[in-house]
Formats: C-alpha cells, sequence, structure tokens
C-alpha cells in the first residue's frame, strides 16, 4: 500500500463522516418541523456508507505488473484505480411512522386533532453523532501516524 492510497483511504473516512455529521445536524434542526414541500412532516434522514474494495491493489500480481511498467519508463495507475475506502452510496429517507400528538388547537392537526411530528428522535440522532464523532476523531489519529511515520522515514534518509 502505497502513502497516496492510505492518505485517500482515510480522507474519504474523514468526508463519510462529516457528510454523515451534516445529515444529523439537519435532522436535529428540524426535530419540530411538521410541514415540508413535499407535505407532510419532516422526514430523518441517515446516511448510507459502502466500502470500496481495494483487495485488488495489493496482489503480488499488480505490484510485478506496476514495476514492469516502470522499468520501461511507462506510467501506470493500477495502484490507483481502487485504493479502497469508503464512499457514501446514498443518503436515505428513513421509512419508521411519524410519532402523533394530540393537539387539535395546532393549524396542522388532522380531523381527529392528531398532529403528526417528524420520526426523529433527539437521543438516537446524539448517539449517532457521537459515533461519527469517534469515527472522524480515529480518521484523524490515523492520519496523524500516517504524518509521523512518514516523517520517521524521511530522517532515516538524512
Amino acid at each position: 500500500m502505497s502513502f497516496l492510497s492510505t492518505m485517500n483511504i482515510i480522507g474519504s473516512g474523514i468526508t463519510a463522516q462529516h457528510l454523515r455529521l451534516d445529515v444529523i445536524s439537519e435532522n436535529v434542526t428540524n426535530i419540530n418541523t411538521t410541514r415540508t414541500e413535499e407535505g407532510g412532516p419532516y422526514r430523518r434522514k441517515v446516511v448510507v456508507f459502502e466500502a470500496q474494495d481495494g483487495a485488488r491493489r495489493n496482489t503480488f500480481r499488480r505490484a510485478m505488473a506496476e514495476a514492469q511498467f516502470r522499468l520501461n519508463g511507462q506510467v501506470s495507475n493500477a495502484g490507483y484505480e481502487n485504493t479502497g475506502g469508503v464512499r457514501v452510496v446514498n443518503i436515505a429517507e428513513d421509512p419508521s411512522d411519524f410519532k402523533l400528538k394530540y393537539d387539535p388547537t395546532d393549524p396542522d392537526a388532522n380531523e381527529e386533532g392528531y398532529v403528526e411530528l417528524p420520526n426523529v428522535d433527539l437521543v438516537k440522532e446524539v448517539t449517532d453523532a457521537m459515533a461519527a464523532s469517534q469515527a472522524y476523531s480515529a480518521d484523524v489519529t490515523a492520519f496523524n501516524v500516517l504524518k509521523s511515520v512518514v516523517s520517521a522515514g524521511l530522517e532515516i534518509g538524512r
């Protein structure tokens, strides 16, 4: 695994967790939104991740092919086609039911006096935010470790 592909993997995690935190903050912001442009209350959003398979980049055959390319003076992007990491596939809406609150004086109440509230649970959002924050911190730590390893490697050459 090369230095740049490691940075790409760490960067993909940082970017994904940053987007996850943005979506969580949107959910918390709209926790009381009973009316949207689509009609009805706000529906909670969740980020769907997908692992990028980087297994192809580490095969012996691939390493030998890259070495041959370099010996022949050619440039190969074989190590950077699929470096692994994570990517965001979708920002999906949570299909769970809306909460109901009895308030016949609310302008958004139905004929029976119930108001549909968003399916956002503050405890769940705070928990998800804490998990995203921990994952973000882990990615930053991995980047700092990579930085120190590269610095130590450069010191060897002195």
